[in-house]
């Protein structure tokens, strides 16, 4: 695509990197074939390729962001299926969070949006808030269907029916590995996932003590900050991010580390994007080093090399979370590790389109993300599996209000046949067989 920015334009680091990613794109449309919001809508402008073209429209003539340009830009999913699909390379990632920080910059919203996105930016990221507002959306859900704007409605509806008490193994300690100690790694405990289900956490430590890790909690890591950074919020994303880094370095520094363990893969996609977010900054070469070792839980747990299992009698159906198969381009290896487990593994038919979950797409694109959910949920289904299993709480809670069948995270089940509790979720499953323990 040819581009015509002016050499003073090409001074901003931004839209240097805008203008790379602009140049390598060849009009071709594969994008369109992948991407869910076109698949869903059917307009060229809620394509990738119509999201550039408005892009670099705005981004050249340094037009301010009409009504029109920022409704197709916020109906983007940030899924990246375009950046699995495309031919030519194209950094869609970089592109888009460049573009919403230029309209975070230069448009002003509605009321009833900029007071939206105040509120989920002050609360999510704080695990205590959010309880908090957790617990008030419960009081309020019985009358959900009173409320007229859609976002509250679905805000009203993502209150789980209970909520898991503080898991104290959030708090800054280290676990001592078990048997012949393999690596060092620090874990990511979260935000959001530390007030929605705090057994996923619980689960990666005991699996990754029970197989040789010292795991580390420590002082001063909280939010990764991808809620505020897709916002376009990039100071508030980058000082949450900030306070990881300084706190991963130092245990870096301190005594080693093989990793930074992430079990939330829309955190994790961020997180290894750090080297670029803080590539301009003094925090540039802290960032790059702690992005080079962030993984995510089924790359360490591949190391680890976990033994194999009995024949579980079990489906799980594996739903691919878009940040780890688009943004980190992880695609086999949690399948892998179920199967090396003992489970039976299905996907659903297009595993590669988003459930719609998408950060807080669900809360700010309601009508959007409830076809795209329902669609999900129908394929899973299609496939009679006794447990969904996935890779970020997002997309547990977006698929799991809309299934019967018990949803779990990846890890749950693979430290369940490796001697830990069963998942809660399938505690109330009758039909749930017991399983041979790993050996």
């Amino acid at each position: 695509m040819q581009t015509t920015f002016t050499p003073e334009q090409l001074k901003d680091p931004a839209i240097q990197r805008s203008n790379q990613i602009l140049r390598s794109c060849v009009h071709c449309g594969f994008c369109t074939a992948t991407c869910p919001t076109y698949q869903v809508l059917g307009d060229e402008l809620d394509s990738p390729r119509g999201r550039i073209y408005l892009i670099k429209d705005m981004l050249e003539n340094e037009r301010d962001p009409d009504e029109k340009t920022v409704k197709h830009i916020d109906r983007c999913l940030s899924c990246l299926a375009c950046m699995s699909t495309c031919p030519s390379g194209v950094h869609y990632m970089h592109l888009v969070d460049h573009a919403r920080e230029y309209i975070e910059n230069k448009y002003k919203r509605p009321l009833s949006d900029r007071a939206l996105r105040w509120v989920l930016a002050r609360i999510l990221p704080y695990p205590t808030r959010f309880r908090v507002a957790l617990l008030g959306a419960k009081i309020g859900r019985p009358f959900a269907r009173f409320m007229p704007d859609p976002r509250l409605k679905a805000m009203l509806e993502m209150a789980p029916k209970s909520i898991p008490p503080v898991s104290r193994n959030d708090d800054p300690q280290t676990f001592p590995h078990e048997g012949a100690k393999k690596m060092r790694v620090v874990l990511m405990t979260g935000c959001a996932q530390r007030a929605l289900n705090t057994d996923i956490n619980d689960a990666t430590i005991r699996l990754l003590k029970r197989h040789g890790a010292e795991v580390v909690i420590p002082e001063g890591q909280g939010c990764c900050g991808a809620l505020t950074h897709h916002m376009g919020k990039t100071e508030e994303s980058h000082a949450t991010a900030a306070k990881n880094i300084e706190a991963w370095y130092a245990e870096m520094q301190k005594d080693g580390l093989d990793a930074v363990v992430i079990n939330t893969s829309g955190c994790g996609t961020t997180v290894k994007d750090y080297g670029h977010m803080f590539r301009d900054t003094p925090l540039a070469e802290k960032a790059k080093a702690v992005s080079e070792i962030a993984k995510d839980v089924s790359e360490v747990l591949m190391k680890l090399d976990l033994p194999e299992g009995g024949a579980a009698q079990m489906t799980v159906a594996y739903h691919a979370a878009c940040s780890l198969q688009h943004g980190q381009q992880i695609k086999t290896f949690p399948k892998d590790l179920l199967k090396k487990a003992g489970f039976t593994v299905v996907e659903p038919a297009d595993p590669h389109l988003c459930c719609g979950s998408a950060g807080t797409y669900n809360l700010m694109q309601p009508e959007i993300s409830k076809q795209l959910k329902d669609r999900k949920v129908k394929t899973l289904e299609a496939k009679s599996p006794d447990v969904i299993a996935a890779g970020n709480i997002g997309c547990m809670m977006q698929i799991g209000s809309g299934t019967q069948t018990p949803i779990v995270h990846t890890v749950e089940l693979l430290d369940w046949a490796a001697g830990g509790p069963m998942p809660k979720a399938m505690t109330d499953q009758p039909q749930i067989p017991d399983i041979p323990i790993l050996r």
